[in-house]
């Protein structure tokens, strides 16, 4: 989320002015931050934002970084009526996206039309220019829904397609038509759907290769899985479509699931965002995100290996979570997740690693003392 407030630090800030019922500029967004941490340079490098993050991404060195982007990229367009948060970056400042090495973006959300029809033509153009791919957003229906396919070397093809729920908040007026700009809205999370979902992943992957679905659905606060979104992801592994489901709309981490060897993060969280100093809900936290870095079989697609690095916010930047977000984290994550035979156990440098059971019969007690699992030769690695 690098508008609003993340915007107003970068060195090309946009329009402060905002359309809220309670805030009408960006940068209070920067005073409540440094009310909870400490002063917040301006004007900064791009990979600012990033922090701690880069040493982990340069590490890995993952072949395909992917984010959901929840900005629209214009200093033009007209708020979208009706809405009461409107987030924005300025073009300008795409390179806070380049910089931390981001191969697509996912555009099906909840905020990438907050700006409008224009709005959404600057974010592409924008993208495009920085040479990242998009998915989950285009000119017409065609676009919005078509995949962005990455060819990965040593005969390795990842398939991107992108979705999002109104149950995240995409107004029904988004949705993309023949002749109509905006997102790939589904129409709700039906068998049907599901099945429509998977015809049309399974003709696009004729010509070989690994498919991720990105999908934005859910609220945003909440640490349950909803039933209808565990039975859409199974669903669409069922139907033989998709090798891993990535969720996201929830501003924290969510339980995860290992399904017949494929992967499915049912909310990521927020990696960035401007939330510091906002009060939330209960006793789960703003600052906290993660990165995802999971290893895929080719040709099969199962899972090997997903190991995570929870990280912490402060003054608009990544850095290493300490032992106490740590432990949140991992009990986020956990939440939902012993039942369906996956845990959350700690790696090395104050990573995390899922295991997860290949037994029925076993338990996460006895998951907690399974050895690493080594990177399976062949395997392609994607944050």
């Amino acid at each position: 989320m690098t508008g609003r407030g993340i915007d107003q630090v970068l060195a090309h800030p946009g329009d402060p002015t905002l359309h809220e019922p309670y805030v009408r500029d960006a940068r209070e967004y920067l005073r409540l931050a440094e009310r909870a941490h400490g002063a917040i340079p301006r004007g900064v490098d791009p990979a600012y934002v990033w922090g701690d993050a880069l040493a982990h991404l340069r590490r890995v060195g993952a072949p395909l970084a992917i984010v959901n982007l929840e900005t629209a990229i214009t200093g033009r367009g007209e708020p979208w009526p009706g809405k009461g948060i409107h987030y924005r970056m300025h073009p300008s400042n795409v390179s806070c996206l380049t910089a931390a090495g981001i191969g697509a973006c996912v555009l099906a959300n909840n905020h990438v039309m907050d700006w409008g029809t224009q709005g959404l033509e600057d974010t592409l153009a924008a993208l495009q220019a920085g040479g990242l791919r998009t998915a989950g957003a285009g000119a017409g229906g065609d676009l919005a829904w078509a995949p962005t396919s990455f060819e990965l070397g040593n005969g390795r093809r990842v398939l991107l397609f992108a979705c999002a729920t109104a149950s995240s908040g995409v107004p029904g007026g988004w949705a993309a038509g023949p002749r109509r700009a905006g997102v790939a809205l589904l129409p709700d999370l039906s068998d049907d759907t599901a099945q429509q979902l998977a015809d049309d992943a399974l003709r696009q992957r004729r010509g070989g290769g690994l498919a991720v679905l990105s999908i934005h659905w859910g609220g945003n606060w909440g640490t349950g899985i909803p039933p209808e979104h565990r039975r859409f992801a199974r669903r669409l592994i069922d139907l033989g479509a998709y090798d891993l489901v990535h969720g996201h709309s929830s501003h924290h981490p969510l339980a995860l699931e290992v399904y017949r060897g494929r992967l499915i993060l049912y909310g990521c969280g927020d990696l960035i965002n401007d939330y510091e100093g906002i009060v939330t809900p209960g006793s789960l936290r703003s600052d906290l995100g993660c990165l995802y870095f999971a290893t895929l079989a080719v040709p099969s697609g199962r899972l090997e290996h997903l190991e995570m690095v929870p990280l912490r916010r402060r003054r608009f930047r990544l850095e290493n979570a300490d032992r106490a977000a740590r432990d949140a984290v991992i009990q986020l994550l956990d939440e939902g997740s012993e039942p369906q035979g996956t845990c959350v156990v700690r790696g090395a440098a104050g990573t995390l690693e899922l295991v997860w059971k290949r037994n029925p019969a076993a338990d996460c007690a006895s998951l907690a003392g399974t050895p690493r699992r080594r990177r399976a030769p062949g395997a392609a690695p994607q944050a």
